[in-house]
């Protein structure tokens, strides 16, 4: 049972891990966020996760975020390493109308926000997340079968040992319950690349 391997970087009030189910409620103002832009720094999230030297696996899991409800509310994967170098991915709530499905990357304490909308009746989202080394390729999917590729980035602390798993937060005055099933460790699903070769 991965849940049994699995440590808190910021244990949340209220929870509840069981063997094949996370809940975690948000409190009001958490949030992962280095500078870039907003010029802020927020580092107080709740992380659960596990850690490995494997190089090469993928990690599945299915978030249920069907009582997000204002600005920003958002749970999702993650990879913290330490508070300036970590991703993340997950759907943000924006308003009745439309949530941000995107993904943060923050390398040596810098973050970066990549998104595309998506309707706001959207209430659970999959991800994959998948390990080639010291490179990182994060999909989602509605359905858990078929996946699309959302990022594929370079991870400057994340040649060794990392730690991974789930996070949920809410940057604004909100407060919200995220859960997180169907979690599994399986062989690298994103191949090798066999294409164009360095010049």
């Amino acid at each position: 049972m991965l849940t049994e391997h699995m440590k808190w970087t910021r244990t949340p009030r209220d929870y509840a891990v069981g063997p094949d189910r996370i809940e975690i409620t948000t409190a009001p103002h958490t949030d992962l966020w280095q500078r870039t832009y907003y010029h802020f720094r927020n580092d107080n999230a709740p992380v659960l996760q596990t850690e490995t030297d494997e190089k090469f696996f993928s990690f599945v899991v299915k978030t249920d975020f069907s009582e997000s409800h204002h600005r920003f509310d958002q749970c999702g994967i993650v990879m913290y390493l330490d508070t300036e170098n970590w991703l993340k991915a997950s759907v943000e709530y924006e308003n009745e109308a439309f949530q941000h499905l995107g993904s943060v990357v923050t390398n040596h304490g810098y973050s970066d926000w990549a998104t595309t909308a998506i309707a706001a009746d959207v209430k659970t989202m999959w991800y994959r997340f998948s390990r080639r080394e010291d490179d990182y390729c994060i999909e989602c999917s509605r359905d858990g079968e078929h996946f699309t590729q959302m990022r594929v980035c370079h991870m400057w602390a994340g040649a060794g040992t990392i730690r991974f798993g789930v996070y949920a937060c809410s940057p604004e005055d909100s407060s919200f319950r995220a859960v997180f099933t169907d979690m599994k460790v399986t062989e690298c699903a994103w191949q090798a690349h066999d294409g164009q070769q360095p010049d």
